[in-house]
């Protein structure tokens, strides 16, 4: 039996978290399948923000989203994942995505850089409201891959006073980081 894939382990950490009505994001689109997933748990009266830089990840999303009757749910933005703040409050998500690296079966030169993406974990955690759950699976092994995931591994320990789960696994396989806002926390981001 081969282990469970961290996007799947993704899935079932931000299954607990998510509730009927919550605003949840995802960062990258890319072919729709955490998009889908959000917007099925966050119900009819939920609501999902989905980013992606490329015209042929909103595209796929947007496809998946209709097929699935999902899409008055769903507000796709043609946009970088740094531009989070500028479309949701903070402390307004109950549940941030990020599914690093590049877009399956396109251009693997257009990847997540580790700049934006550091912008937009800062974004992201201030973003997050208390008990909120960031799941961000990185994907080391390819150009800027390996330099993203150790950067967001080291992001994600300066918030160890704030943060009650953080999860990661062997690398170099993709793996995932659970960083879950405690539920008392007041302080935004400290990126």
């Amino acid at each position: 039996m081969s282990p469970e894939r961290p996007t799947a382990r993704a899935h079932r950490a931000l299954a607990a978290v998510l509730r009927p009505g919550d605003l949840a994001i995802d960062a990258t689109a890319g072919n729709g399948h955490d998009t889908v997933f959000l917007a099925e748990h966050v119900g009819e009266t939920g609501r999902i923000l989905a980013f992606d830089i490329q015209p042929e990840a909103i595209a796929a999303t947007r496809a998946r989203i209709t097929d699935g009757g999902l899409a008055s749910r769903v507000t796709l933005l043609l946009a970088s994942h740094a531009a989070m703040a500028e479309h949701a409050a903070p402390g307004s998500a109950a549940a941030i995505v990020f599914n690093l690296g590049y877009l399956p079966g396109a251009d693997h030169t257009i990847i997540t850089r580790t700049p934006e993406t550091l912008a937009a974990l800062g974004q992201a955690f201030t973003i997050l409201k208390p008990g909120g759950l960031l799941a961000i699976v990185c994907y080391p092994g390819h150009p800027g891959g390996d330099e993203e995931s150790a950067a967001v591994l080291e992001w994600s320990t300066c918030h160890s006073p704030e943060v009650i789960r953080r999860e990661d696994t062997l690398r170099p396989a993709p793996f995932l980081i659970l960083v879950q806002k405690s539920p008392a926390s007041t302080t935004g981001s400290r990126a």
